[in-house]
């Protein structure tokens, strides 16, 4: 439990990191703050809550990891919000505003600990954890090859290793369907992409329609945003627009570049998402990817439909270089979809025997106006690569454009749609 000396002692060591610039780690297991203590370390300039307005100063500036071996309660729970990423000890690591015996006096409501704030709720439902380690040596040990990636600061390089080859597999071709409605294992394609052995996956309990992961491309690390078809279609929600909008912001922060893999129907529609804020989070999402500095690629492996080209960094967002493979599409929406949208009373006026031919007549003209060749020729797309050269061509561009420098806009900051 927390007394004042330990808040003491918490913000003279962020103090340490804020001068030296260097990464600091959070390692909680704590049943909180005394509250027998609380006018020495609550209320004050150098009470606890100074610890989290020295996050603040710290987050972007360097990294900041917590390793969640117990319990992080009441305010205490704001240490691991306030970094980077958070790996937490499954069944015994908690973080939680009120315990169940609160919830139970305040709100009537009767939950276990597990339910309330546990390691696996956190990491597949809320977001708020990053990993699910089995043991604290599996969470130490993600904490050493996570900062592999990362500078010790934001003034810093991402460290490069030694190249290694991709794994072994199947074609990108091969891997791929032809029809946009097959769905397809986007960790097979990225598999096929990155150096062997680099991938570290964060959240890939929480919103798994999105997959967000550090990699190594011939030895330098990057961030791999992608949408995952076989899991809702890709279909962005509210929750897989957070996901997205953090990791692009915390690999612009350390500048770690960004490859977008896309394959994605666009965000998800309803009355039950509206409700959601589905607008407010999707724009979240348009603004991290709009802000990101570093060198960033976009590849359409099979389509991008609607918003979902914006928030995934279509051409407007300016990557470096917008790719497509040789199959992909890029329109408002799909054939079937659009046809239907446009011509629907027409189709209904039309005699029985004649409506599959007129719709099939459409769907090959529309194919044709948005034919992914014509779109290059339209100067929409940058390059059109096949499967076998997609790995070559990453690696060569993102070295070309290691020296990108810019400055996105002149500004106090923006005002985010959160």
């Amino acid at each position: 439990s927390w007394g004042w000396r330990t808040v003491e002692k918490i913000l003279r060591i962020q103090e340490t990191a804020l001068d030296m610039k260097i990464p600091i780690l959070y390692l909680v297991d704590s049943a909180g703050a005394r509250i027998t203590d609380q006018l020495e370390m609550f209320p004050g300039r150098r009470g606890a809550g100074a610890i989290f307005y020295n996050q603040v100063r710290l987050s972007g500036m360097v990294p900041q990891v917590c390793l969640l071996f117990g319990p992080s309660a009441a305010g205490g729970a704001y240490i691991p919000a306030f970094c980077d990423v958070v790996f937490m000890v499954n069944h015994n690591a908690s973080m939680y505003l009120g315990s169940p015996r609160m919830a139970q006096m305040v709100i009537a409501e009767k939950v276990t600990l597990e339910e309330m704030g546990g390691a696996a709720m956190h990491c597949s439902v809320s977001g708020c954890g990053d990993l699910l380690a089995e043991s604290e040596e599996e969470a130490i040990e993600a904490c050493r090859r996570w900062l592999t990636y990362f500078p010790q600061n934001y003034l810093g390089k991402p460290p490069l290793l030694p190249v290694q080859p991709p794994r072994p597999g199947r074609k990108v071709e091969e891997i791929v369907p032809a029809r946009e409605s097959v769905p397809f294992d986007m960790y097979e394609l990225i598999d096929r992409i990155i150096d062997a052995g680099s991938w570290f996956e964060v959240k890939r309990l929480f919103a798994p329609e999105v997959i967000c992961g550090l990699a190594r491309l011939g030895g330098q690390p990057v961030g791999v945003l992608a949408n995952q078809p076989k899991v809702k279609g890709g279909v962005l929600f509210v929750d897989s627009a957070d996901k997205a909008a953090r990791f692009v912001t915390l690999c612009d922060a350390f500048n770690i570049p960004l490859l977008f893999l896309m394959d994605v129907p666009g965000f998800m529609v309803g009355s039950e998402v509206e409700r959601q804020g589905i607008i407010r989070h999707g724009a979240k999402m348009v603004a991290a990817v709009s802000e990101a500095t570093v060198p960033k690629i976009s590849v359409v492996v099979r389509k991008a439909y609607g918003a979902g080209l914006y928030a995934m960094c279509g051409p407007a967002y300016e990557p470096d270089c917008c790719m497509a493979l040789p199959t992909a599409q890029i329109a408002v929406m799909g054939p079937e979809a659009a046809v239907q949208a446009v011509y629907e009373n027409k189709i209904n006026a039309l005699p029985q025997d004649e409506r599959e031919s007129f719709i099939h007549d459409k769907r090959a003209e529309y194919v044709r106006d948005i034919d992914i060749f014509r779109l290059a020729s339209e100067l929409v797309v940058d390059h059109i690569v096949g499967g076998e050269e997609l790995r070559d061509e990453l690696i060569g561009r993102f070295a070309l454009y290691e020296s990108k420098r810019k400055r996105f806009a002149e500004r106090k900051h923006p005002v985010y749609p959160v």
